[in-house]
């Protein structure tokens, strides 16, 4: 797809320095005339951020209201919402902290997104959390479920929800992106993190690395970088504006699979050590219907897993003095 439609526009990326947000800002780096990213660093680190000349980084909270003034003086004309209080155990163990950052953080970007008139407002929901047990895999945008087992599903939702009110009443062009199992390079390991990082990490450590379930247990998992593209055709394509678009690779992959060619990239030799599932984590199996974002976006994931694999664990050797130093949890 041509991005250049993107050239010289001011662009606000919330959650910028994270995984997502670090390699979408690098992206548009090389057509945007500037980048804002907005980030606490609650859970990603500044040293993640891409250097460009048109990437300007603000440290501050979505919920803080004279940051959000501060940041919205630049009149952004696109905005990709990522940030949130992330993810299902983290929101389990802080229920409120996640409804603020969630719920109240979103209704405030939107509001000021509202007052200056944005071109187009791309919100990060989840794949892995508004579809439930009573969804049929794979998983089709129009089947989600208000049968929830965890704050983080349903504050993405609520997401969602308060998305469409503001496209419903005020007719804001606002697309809601249902992510599935984004992995790659920029996610740094820690307590609340993904398990991908997380075995990265141990991995190379020489720990064993511990499955929950028997492994036999599925992901929909999806290189950072198909994400991306996903994305940016989200911020142009007219027919995308109020529609929920899944983003995924629409292929499952055994948690067992993935942990072993973890292990062959690091050279592991510890075993693999299976532990009790979390009361939370009751769908075994994950997979994405992406026909409607072929459709309409011509999304077409171009990263076999194991390759997305590959450039992950490149990424990991390349930055492993940062990433030992923040990585959120104790060996």
């Amino acid at each position: 797809m041509d991005y250049s439609a993107y050239e010289d526009k001011t662009i606000l990326i919330t959650g910028g320095a994270g995984c997502i947000g670090s390699n979408l800002s690098k992206k548009l780096s090389e057509y945007a005339g500037k980048i804002i990213i907005l980030d606490n660093l609650d859970s990603a680190y500044q040293w993640n951020i891409p250097k460009a000349e048109n990437i300007t980084f603000i440290y501050g909270d979505i919920l803080d209201d004279e940051i959000l003034k501060r940041v919205f003086k630049e009149k952004p004309e696109y905005i990709f919402h990522l940030a949130a209080h992330f993810a299902n155990q983290n929101s389990v163990d802080n229920p409120r902290l996640d409804l603020m950052v969630n719920g109240v953080g979103i209704l405030k970007v939107l509001q000021y997104a509202h007052l200056i008139g944005v071109e187009r407002f791309i919100y990060s929901s989840s794949g892995c959390g508004v579809y439930g047990l009573d969804s049929k895999m794979p998983f089709e945008e129009h089947d989600i479920s208000i049968n929830l087992h965890t704050p983080y599903q349903v504050t993405k939702l609520l997401g969602e929800l308060y998305t469409n009110y503001f496209h419903n009443l005020y007719d804001l062009p606002i697309v809601n992106a249902r992510f599935f199992n984004v992995f790659g390079p920029g996610e740094v390991p820690g307590k609340y993190r993904n398990v991908i990082p997380n075995f990265f990490y141990w991995s190379m450590n020489g720990q064993t690395l511990p499955i929950t379930g028997n492994g036999t247990e599925t992901r929909d998992w999806t290189y950072v970088e198909d994400i991306i593209d996903g994305l940016l055709a989200m911020g142009l394509v007219k027919e995308a504006i109020g529609e929920a678009i899944n983003l995924g690779s629409g292929e499952e992959t055994r948690v067992i699979d993935m942990a072993n060619m973890i292990n062959e990239l690091t050279e592991n030799k510890e075993d693999i050590t299976y532990t009790s599932r979390r009361d939370w984590d009751v769908k075994t199996c994950l997979l994405s219907s992406i026909q409607k974002a072929n459709e309409i976006l011509d999304y077409k994931p171009q990263t076999k897993f194991n390759d997305g694999l590959k450039k992950t664990h490149e990424w990991f050797v390349t930055n492993w003095s940062n990433i030992k130093k923040s990585a959120e949890f104790d060996l």
